[in-house]
């Protein structure tokens, strides 16, 4: 009994992850030209990555004072200027050191 739920779940999910990619095919067959569907569709990617980090900085500490300090390190590297990867060093670094030190 167990595997076949499994299996239904497993189904299920590809359903919906078909439909999700293939539902914008079927609709919008012309190129999009309202200037401000194409600007949210262009940070969509940035937006979803973003919801998805965000949370597990937070949790991934042992101290919310040291997440919070990196978060804010790294929001300043960015607006600087700094790559994903110094962005990231930078973050891990701040952490480390909080941890160590706190």
């Amino acid at each position: 009994m167990w595997k076949h739920s499994v299996f239904a779940y497993i189904f299920v999910m590809a359903v919906v992850t078909y439909l999700i990619r293939m539902i914008p095919l079927v609709f919008f067959r012309k190129e999009i030209s309202n200037q401000f569907v194409r600007s949210f569709l262009h940070f969509v990617p940035y937006v979803t990555l973003s919801v998805m980090t965000f949370p597990a900085m937070i949790t991934a500490t042992s101290s919310t004072i040291a997440a919070g300090v990196s978060f804010v390190i790294a929001v300043i590297l960015a607006y600087k200027g700094a790559n994903l990867f110094q962005v990231s060093i930078g973050a891990c670094t701040v952490v480390f050191l909080l941890e160590l030190f706190l």
